[in-house]
């Protein structure tokens, strides 16, 4: 059961950081879910590595985890477009 919610939080962190880059138009409902994965597994690390508590996976969902994946998937699409178009947009 909590693989499905984190597909779902995943998908919607990814939409959101996409409409905030501005790439929602080139992504599918599948990259917004694996943006959102991926960004909120960077984003934990980032927390952890600043000390910065509430962003581990372990501490379930809250504000700081959903605003922390939320930042991580935003650099994820910002990494992504300054490899794909040189500038992060």
């Amino acid at each position: 059961m909590s693989f499905i919610i984190w597909l779902i939080i995943g998908g919607i962190i990814g939409w959101i950081a996409s409409l905030i880059m501005k790439t929602d138009a080139q992504q599918g409902v599948f990259l917004n879910v694996i943006v959102g994965i991926v960004g909120a597994l960077l984003g934990g690390w980032l927390a952890g590595m600043l000390g910065i508590g509430g962003g581990s996976i372990n501490d379930g969902i809250s504000f700081v985890s959903i605003l922390v994946s939320l930042i991580g998937a935003i650099v994820l699409l910002a990494i992504v477009n300054l490899f794909r178009r040189g500038r992060v947009r």
